[in-house]
């Protein structure tokens, strides 16, 4: 990374401390609480050039703004919640071992994957029940 700027440095505290990975639109909500005056084109810029020093990664999820998180987090998956959707991500153990052994055919194996679970966060299964 060239140089740690208290623009980056509000940007990564934005992506550290969220519980999954961001737009850039909710990095820049968040890092604005940090740095003022923060804009869009600037949050953009940083993220691309902190992807391309393998600071952050980019997490693409079918539809949507590509969301991103901080490197080095290893194999996980993601939940949407398809009410207020936020991206959280889980933290159990990843089921390719399982499927390769009962559900893919003979002789498959698994170079990659994604997956996203979709339902409703805990906040908004309480919001829904109260309705």
């Amino acid at each position: 990374m060239k140089r740690e700027t208290s623009q980056r440095r509000a940007i990564m505290n934005a992506l550290e401390s969220a519980p999954g990975p961001l737009t850039a639109q909710e990095v820049l909500e968040k890092a604005s609480h940090e740095k003022a005056g923060l804009g869009l084109a600037t949050v953009y810029r940083n993220l691309g050039s902190l992807e391309k020093v393998g600071v952050v990664v980019p997490v693409h999820l079918p539809n949507e703004s590509t969301r991103y998180e901080p490197a080095g987090r290893g194999h996980h998956h993601h939940f949407c919640c398809s009410t207020c959707g936020k991206v959280f991500e889980l933290g159990s153990k990843c089921p390719v071992a399982i499927l390769e052994g009962v559900t893919l055919p003979g002789g498959f194996k698994v170079n990659h994957h994604e997956l996203t679970l979709y339902g409703h966060c805990p906040t908004c299964q309480t919001d829904r029940t109260v309705k």
